[in-house]
């Protein structure tokens, strides 16, 4: 009795453990993003897209991670909203028109001409 009482306890402590989301998938693209502005500008347009879930951009280390459902929309598609906004998006460069129309801090290298 007491063994058939411990795998029911083992079953059903597996079934609670949280396994992975297969719908959804998590990436990390490489930004030439700057500031807060920036952060600000992707996140809000991203956060708003149909199939993203989640987006989150670290400005610091210019890496941004989305969390989307492929079948909604594509990790390329991503990349080029991104690219679309004035930012490369890992090996896809920026839009040049949208790039020119960024404030100055969110150009490459525009937070290092910024004074503190």
């Amino acid at each position: 009795m007491k063994n058939i009482i411990f795998i029911l306890f083992l079953g059903l402590s597996f079934s609670f453990t949280k396994q992975p989301n297969p719908k959804t998938q998590t990436v990390v693209i490489k930004t030439s993003a700057e500031c807060g502005q920036c952060k600000e500008r992707i996140e809000s347009k991203l956060n708003y897209t149909k199939g993203i879930v989640f987006s989150e951009l670290d400005f610091v280390s210019k890496d941004l991670t989305v969390k989307f459902k492929p079948t909604k929309i594509s990790l390329q598609e991503i990349k080029q909203i991104v690219a679309d906004l004035g930012y490369d998006a890992d090996e896809l460069k920026a839009n040049p028109e949208e790039y020119q129309k960024l404030p100055a801090c969110c150009k490459v290298g525009g937070m290092e001409h910024e004074e503190h």
